[in-house]
Parts: structure tokens; sequence; C-alpha cells
């Protein structure tokens, strides 16, 4: 019965885990769509905008997604109410994340990656002037719905005005990771694993 448990405790872990970070849901549907859509026009999404997420949303394949963010901070960003008169970029920037993080958290969306660049592009083929950003970040999705859930809350317009406040220039591309041996369902699988394969050995030593 232990020796049974060793693997059977890790493995309903590993199982909780994956059905949490893993959308399983498919592709959004055309009434999540249309949905979606209704609350983007309700919250005053200019029609430029509204057919690009349309078109994000169409071509939904369920997946998650990193969105690799250029971000290139203002000298002198504009006054705005929480932050005050002189603020920083960077208290624009952390009164934006105060309300994405708790946001993307709970839906097993987080940050991956965020950078100072160090230099400019060291490799540029047919691109003028291309941008220096400031920064990188990566932010993983668990997918366009769990996004969309977060960009259509009547909240986040007010949030992201101090984002667009901070910034000079920004980028936000989407991606779908083809690999990616940090997924944190592999690492937890391997560590889990290793502690089953452990226990176990403990358990078959004691009891012989």
């Amino acid at each position: 019965m232990k020796k049974t448990l060793c693997f059977a405790i890790p493995a309903v872990l590993w199982l909780l885990f994956f059905l949490w970070y893993t959308d399983l849901g498919g592709p959004l549907t055309r009434e999540e769509i249309d949905q979606f859509r209704a609350q983007l026009i309700l919250n005053g999404a200019n029609d430029p905008r509204l057919a690009m997420v349309t078109k994000f949303m169409e071509a939904d394949t369920g997946d998650d997604f990193v969105m690799v963010n250029g971000l290139d901070m203002k000298d002198a960003p504009p006054e705005l109410p929480a932050t005050g008169t002189g603020a920083p970029a960077q208290a624009l920037l952390d009164h934006y994340m105060e309300f994405m993080l708790p946001e993307l958290l709970s839906r097993a969306c987080h940050p991956i990656f965020d950078g100072r660049s160090v230099f400019g592009p060291l490799d540029n083929v047919a691109v003028d002037n291309p941008p220096r950003w400031d920064r990188i970040a990566l932010m993983r999705y668990r997918s366009r719905r769990t996004m969309m859930e977060i960009t259509t809350n009547p909240a986040f317009g007010d949030r992201h005005d101090y984002k667009l406040g901070a910034l000079d220039m920004t980028l936000a591309y989407p991606v779908e990771p083809a690999l990616n041996p940090a997924d944190p369902r592999f690492l937890l699988g391997l560590i889990l694993a290793v502690i089953a394969l452990g226990s176990h050995a403990v358990v078959a030593r004691t009891t012989k």
C-alpha cells in the first residue's frame, strides 16, 4: 500500500496542476467570440482594434501562448490620478501590474522573463530604423480565452491607461511555443517523478 502511495500521490498532484494550468476548453466558440466582442464594444474599443482582436480570436487554436512585449519607457510620463505629478514610468507600470498580476496568476498566467536591453539590434535584415527597446518581457497566457477574460474586464481599461502612459512605444506579439523545456508541467512532472522514485526506494528499504 505504501509503495502504491509513493506514485499515486505525486500523480494526483501533477494531474491537479495540469488541469489548472491547461485550458481544456478548445478554441473559442462563435458564441464566446461574440460575447467578448460585445463587451469590447461596451468598453469603447475602436474599430481597428476590434477588427484585429476579432481575427485573433477567430484564429484560436486553444493552446497556451507567450506574449512577447517590447517596451520603450517614457522619460516624462503624464500626470495620472493614482501616480500624481513627476512619477517615473516604472511607477505607472507598477500601478498597471498591481491590477494585472492577480488577474493573471489566478488564471495560470504569469511572467516568464523580464530584462533590460544592453545594446541595440545586432542582426537586422531589411528593417529600416528598427526600434531599440528599453525592456523585453515575456508573459505566459493559458489561452486566448483567458486573455480575453482579463482584457474585457471594464477595470482593465483604466489600468491599461497607465501602461500606455508609461511608454513611448510598445509592441506585443503573441507566440505559441513549439519547444519549451521550461514548461512548469514538464518540470513539475520531473520533480514529482524523482520524489516518487526516491520515496519508493526508501519505503522498499524499510519494509525489507
